[in-house]
């Protein structure tokens, strides 16, 4: 594409998720007074202590929008910059370079992401990519040619810089617990690919502890155990700790900006190299999982991620 504006479609919204706001800003700037009446106090606080330097990535531009909702998709464009409201996102197709669907749904994420992958366009799903094996069959083609990117920004957050350089200086890990606000199914995925951006071990097996909070236990292949609590209702919580015989170590993850930064730089190097951001193999084993935790809290028993084939 040369020096010409490489152009994204981005696809909203979800309930409580303003990652189309948060994602558009990053790419493309953003109007003071559009993001601050934009409806997401708490995205507008945080974009706008950053420097001017810290905006636009590699000449691309969010140029078309939808959501399902059109005064919604009015108020992203006024807040993002974007030219293109449209009123049905296959109105992206022959219109952008590439699409992102910024939607924690995942209940609507094969329906949506299924005419531009098919198109050809290289799409970055937002987290959980699927907690359906059918589904996740269906991606994995897509995620091993590089043209499909789904994880949580947490996999690069910038507070575990320095566990994910070197995890070997804790030692012999003993075990890694991580807590997050509301539940498994939404928001565990933010914790397991921060841990699993750091760690090689691969995921055994996943127990499910029901009360308050409502623990999961994951086995991992060298031995270490992995729980998350996730805490339901409470303050805003993204905390991990790493147990091990040499070092310990507490993280509070909060810059958002930065991690998602950093994802969206991931996505679009990977349509630039060709080559997947994540190993596809690793993508659908955080997203097996997930499942073998709902499994777990349903039939009440350890799952054997074995027992979910792909």
């Amino acid at each position: 594409m040369g020096d010409l504006v490489k152009k994204i479609g981005i696809i909203g919204l979800s309930e409580g998720n303003g990652h189309p706001f948060s994602y558009s800003s990053i790419i493309n700037g953003y109007s003071d007074e559009g993001l601050a009446d934009s409806g997401w106090p708490g995205i507008y606080a945080y974009v706008r202590r950053r420097h001017a330097s810290e905006f636009g990535i590699d000449g691309w531009k969010v140029t078309h929008a939808w959501t399902q909702y059109p005064e919604s998709t009015k108020k992203l464009c006024a807040a993002c910059q974007i030219p293109n409201g449209v009123k049905d996102y296959r109105e992206f197709l022959g219109q952008v370079d590439a699409v992102i669907i910024a939607r924690d749904d995942y209940q609507m994420h094969f329906e949506i992401s299924k005419p531009f992958l098919e198109a050809g366009l290289p799409v970055f799903i937002d987290k959980p990519l699927s907690v359906e094996l059918s589904e996740l069959r269906h991606y994995r083609p897509y995620l091993e040619k590089g043209q499909l990117m789904s994880c949580s920004g947490m996999r690069y957050s910038s507070e575990l810089d320095e566990p994910r350089a070197d995890l070997a200086a804790y030692g012999r890990i003993k075990l890694i617990r991580g807590s997050i606000v509301l539940n498994w199914e939404n928001y565990g995925i933010h914790l397991l690919d921060a841990i699993f951006g750091m760690t090689a071990a691969h995921p055994v097996s996943v127990q499910m502890f029901s009360g308050a909070p409502n623990s999961a236990l994951v086995r991992l292949d060298d031995g270490v155990t992995v729980q998350v609590d996730a805490l339901g209702d409470c303050a805003r919580t993204f905390h991990l700790e790493i147990f091990g015989t040499e070092r310990i170590g507490a993280f509070d993850i909060f810059d958002n900006f930065s991690m998602f930064r950093r994802m969206l730089w991931q996505f679009f190097e990977s349509i630039r190299t060709g080559k997947p951001a994540i190993p596809p193999e690793r993508t659908l084993e955080i997203m097996r999982v997930l499942i073998a935790g709902r499994i777990a809290q349903k039939e009440k028993r350890e799952v054997f991620l074995n027992e979910l084939s792909l």
